[in-house]
């Protein structure tokens, strides 16, 4: 037997007491994993000493009590929803979810005062949903404890585990009016996080190609009273990027400012700097963010109308400038909006715009010549009406851009994309609501003269069944530049579809979800150069039982693409299935998953990952350990798995080919006011001598970053 750390704990004599009583209970499933990956697997093949030695300290401290807060559950609902991640028309913008996600975790609603327009920043939550929740406060508040969620019939156990990182228990007295500057400076919070990434291994950009160092850094500086006023700095620097350098002479590469003011009178919101907007389904603008069709059937079809600031690190897809909600009546009110902004682009050799850049990278000669050589100009508004629960609202948007955008219509699919320099857009958008239906939608015209249309039907048959049915048509010619729609596969254009989809109890702790989508497109795709359709069909269920949670979860898609001639369409047929069960008694918390993937495409191929988390909290401390052993045979079975990592910071790593990965997490908290979160993750291939290609290539077969983080509150 090889000297793993198992090995360690056997030879001594603990191993044997570390199985013992309530602690065996706990994570029998754990060590059997570790067990395997550190004794048959090879030594060369596993992951540095140092990250299996911390693992074993990390199984040591089972003896020591603990008493810790439900932390982190709200990962496994966004792994449902990055179900597209990865596809070349992913309807989900990952990391703007993410940091929303994030961001509303780490500054939790407070339950008795939360309003419903903050309630409906949770985009879990069905319109229903949010009804009971502020119908229960206001009957029987202010609320004692977040475990009298389980009176309110529509919150499945889901939703109240959901609930748990989003909200807290606190006094009821609200402000009565806006508040005066003096308060705002002397009771407001200030929070300064810090973040450093740093790779153990060298790019070949890194010798020659990136004009930076190799380490990415950002900081973000954030400031609120309440609800009423948000503020805030981000700066951030990929690696690679020059620093203090080049076109970077103020340091940073990024720079993103916001401030957020709301409730101030018949003023209802106000955004100045960087902001998202959404409106309606997102037909005339949407930069916000698309939720993929699991969060569609979670939030039942939910319509949201919202401004939110850009606080996010993300280059692209924000508007700057300033906008505003106005109160016009008690059941009218009125949005405007005015933005103008730099963009990267690919210019054409006439000097106008090929393509318009999203990645934000600056690292090149070439990249840096595409730097901010653009500019957009953006300005609209929406003028909406409510009554009982009646919505109806108008929205218009103009673009402009300062070179006409050309891109090459040589390839077919490009022949509709938006050209021109200026671009318009008007839409309305429509809702009614009731404890048993909800209706939305939207449809909009433009330039193009052409239409787009989503529409959404929710029906609760028992408090314990419901379904949804959304209906599209976006004609391949219809074009909006800031248009996004999470039920169009991201793009709202050249499709028309129907998606039926269903959510049923059958029992306290059993929830199962499944909709069945089919996708008609006329013109021609990216690698499909006719009419072509989808389909698409999805199962999930969760049980949860005391401390247990199991889940099981699958999908499968149809989808066509061009043969090698490009002749005829062929079929390409994906399948992903999951499943996985979890323990979590508030101190040790446990998960084992497997996944596996099935394609039909040039080729059978197939795929799995097993993959085992442990996790140990202590009132100030987290540790957690996770790793994974993944074995594919091509790229069209690669699989996906969310890691934790440090605040406001992605990570849902694609796995493809053979190999093992594994990462070590603490979460510190110093004290009150200060936080450090450390993370080490490790990855090596089995099956190959180089990682990546281009300047991204890493000569060898390992891969290790370290990520640091500092945030400090005030």
């Amino acid at each position: 037997m090889r000297g793993g750390s198992f090995g360690v704990f056997s030879g001594s004599g603990v191993g044997w007491r570390l199985l013992q009583g309530h602690f065996y209970k706990n994570i029998h499933s754990s060590l059997a994993v570790w067990y395997f990956c550190y004794n048959f697997v090879p030594m060369e093949r596993c992951a540095p000493l140092l990250l299996r030695l911390l693992a074993a300290l990390l199984l040591l401290s089972a003896g020591l009590s603990a008493n810790a807060q439900n932390e982190g559950s709200w990962e496994a609902l966004f792994e449902d929803w990055m179900e597209d991640a990865g596809d070349d028309e992913a309807a989900v913008d990952q990391e703007a979810v993410f940091e929303v996600l994030c961001d509303l975790s780490a500054h939790p609603l407070n339950i008795n005062t939360a309003t419903r327009e903050e309630l409906s920043q949770l985009p879990f939550l069905s319109a229903t949903q949010i009804e009971d929740l502020q119908e229960y406060v206001d009957r029987y508040g202010p609320v004692r404890s977040l475990n009298e969620l389980a009176m309110i019939p529509s919150l499945d156990y889901r939703s109240r585990q959901l609930l748990m990182s989003f909200l807290y228990v606190g006094d009821r007295q609200e402000e009565p009016s806006f508040p005066s500057l003096s308060q705002i400076a002397r009771y407001g919070h200030h929070e300064l996080t810090a973040t450093g990434s740093v790779p153990l291994y060298e790019r070949k950009g890194d010798e020659n190609g990136y004009l930076g160092y190799p380490y990415r850094h950002w900081l973000r500086y954030n400031f609120n009273y309440g609800s009423f006023v948000k503020a805030g700095l981000v700066a951030s620097q990929d690696a690679g990027e020059p620093f203090f350098a080049n076109c970077n002479r103020a340091g940073y590469d990024y720079y993103s400012y916001y401030l957020l003011i709301k409730q101030l009178g018949r003023l209802k919101t106000l955004a100045v700097g960087r902001y998202r907007l959404h409106f309606g389904q997102g037909l005339v603008i949407n930069n916000d963010f698309s939720l993929g069709k699991v969060a569609l059937l979670q939030s039942l079809g939910r319509q949201v109308n919202t401004i939110r600031a850009h606080s996010s690190r993300m280059e692209a897809n924000y508007l700057q400038g300033v906008a505003a909600t106005v109160a016009l009546t008690e059941r009218m009110e009125a949005t405007a909006f005015v933005s103008h902004r730099s963009v990267d682009a690919t210019p054409t050799a006439d000097g106008d715009l090929a393509t318009l850049l999203t990645t934000g990278y600056h690292r090149t000669e070439s990249e840096i010549r595409r730097r901010h050589n653009a500019t957009q100009t953006l300005y609209g508004g929406r003028i909406a009406y409510a009554a009982g629960g009646l919505t109806v609202g108008t929205a218009a948007a103009a673009t402009m851009f300062s070179q006409p955008l050309h891109p090459d219509t040589r390839q077919l699919y490009r022949r509709y994309y938006p050209q021109g320099s200026r671009f318009w857009n008007v839409g309305i958008d429509y809702g009614y609501q009731s404890y048993w239906l909800t209706l939305s939608g939207e449809t909009a015209t433009g330039d193009s003269r052409a239409w787009a249309t989503v529409n959404t039907a929710s029906l609760r048959l028992t408090s314990d069944i419901s379904l949804m049915a959304l209906q599209r048509f976006c004609s391949y010619r219809y074009t909006a530049p800031l248009g996004s729609c999470g039920a169009v596969g991201g793009k709202v254009q050249n499709e028309s579809g129907f998606l039926l989809g269903a959510q049923w109890r059958p029992s306290r702790g059993l929830q199962l979800m499944a909709y069945g989508d089919y996708a008609y497109h006329p013109w021609a795709r990216y690698l499909v150069s006719q009419a072509s359709s989808d389909a698409d069909a999805y199962l999930s269920a969760v049980y949860a039982k005391g401390r247990w949670t199991f889940r099981a979860k699958g999908r499968l898609r149809f989808r066509q693409r061009d043969n090698d001639d490009k002749t005829s369409l062929v079929r390409r047929d994906a399948q992903r299935m999951s499943v996985s069960g979890g323990y979590d008694d508030g101190r040790w918390q446990v998960r084992s998953q497997v996944d596996v993937s099935f394609s039909q495409y040039q080729q059978h191929s197939r795929g799995y990952m097993i993959t085992q988390h442990l996790s140990r909290k202590w009132k100030r401390l987290l540790l957690s350990a996770s790793a994974s052993l993944f074995h594919t045979d091509d790229y069209e079975t690669r699989l996906y798995a969310y890691e934790r990592g440090p605040l406001y910071t992605m990570n849902f790593p694609m796995s493809y080919g053979r190999g093992f990965r594994e990462y070590l997490f603490l979460k510190w908290e110093v004290s009150k006011n200060a936080h450090f979160i450390g993370k080490i993750s490790h990855l090596h291939y089995f099956d190959r001598e180089v990682i990546g290609t281009g300047l991204q290539q890493i000569n060898g077969r390992n891969k290790t970053d370290v990520d640091l983080q500092l945030r400090l509150k005030w």
